[in-house]
């Protein structure tokens, strides 16, 4: 597994150059954003964006992949200046930039740090994709007038979830964003995946009028896919396959105690894979999205009048 964390060996010198000759001829597609909520409580974020790089780059695309959560190292130094200094390369189609704390230097006089999404573009010019690590208060800030439907982060864990929710609401009340998704870190044999999902989802929309639109796993015990989501359903139809070439195997047995050993533990492994594959899904669902910035509404006149109060009505401070 790759490490974003881990500082690069093979970088170029040259690494404008580098960056120039890794997305050459890639001008003609369009440019899109991924956002990714940063969560603290979950232990295997790097992971997460590993996965999520990968999977992009499987889906034909260059992918520039941003991290400017508080868990994120400090940017090189020169990345202040020319944010190309600062980007690593990690694999072919994939590079990464540490930019903690680089958003607040785009921010404009009124909060808005959508400059530091062009700055990204513009320091690399033919990425396809910008995967976007960052808090939800400052995805906030760079996802202004922006269509968007950001990525949520959570793991097998209470306070995860809870710091899901808060950046479900956060981002919502900040730039009027309704639809989520979500990508769950955790092992695909949890019995408490659903019921996440479901706890996550039932709050969103009861509490916020939020809508979770859909959701993947991403089990750090699964290696990632060679070669993108096909080889993976190749995987699974390939233990499939073995399982019913078993002596003893019967289609209609359900039960694992009437398959014996070898064969649960198959199906147990081709079903951990067919549960993590959504990944793949979820992300070209994304690529789809029409990411051009939005115009903000001009607000009606019947908007800039107050309504009046009511004899006996209370203020919802009140309530």
């Amino acid at each position: 597994m790759r490490d974003f964390y881990a500082t690069s060996a093979s970088v170029p010198l040259d690494q404008a150059e580098g960056l120039r000759q890794l997305f050459s001829g890639r001008a003609g597609r369009s440019r899109q954003v991924i956002a990714l909520a940063a969560n603290p409580h979950v232990a295997f974020n790097a992971t997460v964006l590993d996965r999520a790089a990968a999977t992009l780059s499987c889906l034909g695309r260059q992918v520039l992949v941003v991290d400017a959560a508080l868990s994120a190292p400090a940017p090189h130094e020169m990345a202040r200046l020319d944010l190309a200094a600062g980007v690593e390369l990690m694999m072919p189609g994939v590079a990464y930039l540490p930019a903690r704390g680089l958003p607040l230097q785009h921010v404009d006089t009124r909060g808005s740090a959508a400059r530091f999404v062009e700055a990204l573009f513009d320091a690399v010019p033919s990425a396809d994709v910008v995967l976007l690590h960052a808090e939800a208060a400052d995805l906030a800030r760079m996802l202004s007038r922006r269509a968007a439907r950001p990525l949520l982060m959570a793991a097998d864990h209470p306070e995860s979830l809870k710091h899901a929710y808060a950046s479900c609401k956060l981002l919502m009340q900040r730039t009027g964003l309704a639809t989520y998704d979500l990508l769950l870190a955790a092992s695909a044999r949890s019995p408490r995946i659903l019921s996440i999902v479901a706890s996550l989802r039932g709050c969103a929309d009861s509490f916020l009028g939020a809508v979770l639109h859909d959701w993947a796993l991403v089990d750090p015990a699964l290696p990632a896919p060679p070669a993108g989501e096909e080889i993976r359903r190749e995987r699974v139809d390939g233990l499939a396959d073995e399982r019913c070439e078993e002596p003893g195997y019967e289609s209609g047995h359900e039960s694992g105690h009437e398959t014996g050993e070898p064969d649960g533990r198959r199906h147990d492994e081709a079903h951990d894979f067919a549960r993590a594959e959504r990944l793949g899904e979820l992300l070209a669902a994304q690529l789809v999205l029409d990411d051009a910035p939005e115009a903000a509404p001009a607000p009606s006149a019947a908007a800039l009048v107050p309504t009046p109060l009511h004899p006996g009505q209370m203020l919802p401070a009140d309530r």
